[in-house]
């Protein structure tokens, strides 16, 4: 997940723009995507990312990191967990809600690699069943918004990687103690 320093991954106003992704961050961003073996979105995060990266941003004329990640993006098996949509684009698979643990269990079992959850409410739904929260903390304050984790919940993690952008974006993976 994006988050801010102060751990939110939306501001005071629902916004997720931290200001514009630097091209070292892009890089990252790519570099994690070939990591991943499936997306496992929560509905709002899906619907900020798909036709984003199936449609606007792969175009030519976009700058080559980023249509490098479309096209990472759209080579990747997506899963979007929702109860209110219906019908989802071919290479998306759609999981209702009530099924979330049950399907996020099948599928460390059967897929072989890396799932990336993304959305706070996903996420918390299925917690127990993360093994590693990869996080990209913004240089930002936003002050307050939503939380990346769960309000309430205790994780004892350990820090398994860090590192530190050129421009002052900070990537962090833990791992359960």
């Amino acid at each position: 997940m994006n988050t801010s320093i102060d751990g939110y991954i939306e501001d005071p106003d629902g916004g997720l723009d931290f200001g514009d992704p630097a091209e070292d961050f892009q890089q990252a961003a790519n570099d994690h995507v070939r990591r991943t073996a499936a997306f496992l979105f929560g509905r709002r995060l899906y619907e900020a990312m798909e036709k984003p990266w199936t449609q606007d941003l792969g175009k030519e004329g976009a700058p080559a990191l980023e249509r490098e990640f479309a096209q990472l993006y759209k080579e990747t098996p997506r899963y979007v967990f929702s109860d209110t949509l219906q019908t989802v684009p071919d290479g998306v698979t759609l999981v209702r809600r009530k099924d979330a643990v049950s399907e996020v269990t099948r599928l460390k079992q059967e897929i072989d690699g890396s799932l990336q959850v993304g959305g706070p409410e996903l996420a918390a739904s299925v917690l127990d069943l993360i093994d590693e929260f990869w996080v990209y903390a913004f240089p930002v304050i936003v002050g307050g918004g939503k939380p990346y984790l769960p309000v309430g919940e205790t994780l004892r993690l350990r820090l398994a990687e860090h590192r530190s952008l050129a421009s002052g974006i900070m990537f962090r993976r833990y791992v359960r103690s």
